[in-house]
């Protein structure tokens, strides 16, 4: 899936389509007519109706060494749930081979 950067001019005028629109359409066949997904719209319409405004958005940072602070961030987070993962995997299967021999002992 790719991941896309809209403008505030979009997310504004997509707001504004969903308030126009959503006493005869759903959120869903507003969003696909935008061509988003209904989670993107709706955090679009939360933000904008508790704030007034869109913010600078997640992927906007003050400073070139905060971006890649988030990064190194995002980065350190993807490879401790590797790690977890690799943990699970490594104690389903170092039983599995343990059940496997003893089950074969039996016969």
């Amino acid at each position: 899936m790719t991941k896309h950067s809209y403008d505030k001019e979009f997310k504004e005028q997509a707001v504004q389509y969903y308030l126009d629109n959503k006493d005869h359409m759903t959120m869903n066949e507003i969003s696909k007519n935008l061509g988003i997904g209904a989670s993107t719209l709706h955090k679009w319409i939360k933000l904008f109706t508790e704030t007034g405004e869109f913010g600078r958005g997640s992927g906007n940072f003050a400073s070139d060494k905060d971006k890649e602070i988030a990064r190194l961030k995002r980065q350190l987070r993807d490879a401790e749930g590797a790690i977890e993962v690799l943990k699970k995997s490594i104690g389903i299967l170092g039983t599995v081979p343990c059940q496997v021999y003893t089950l074969n002992n039996k016969n």
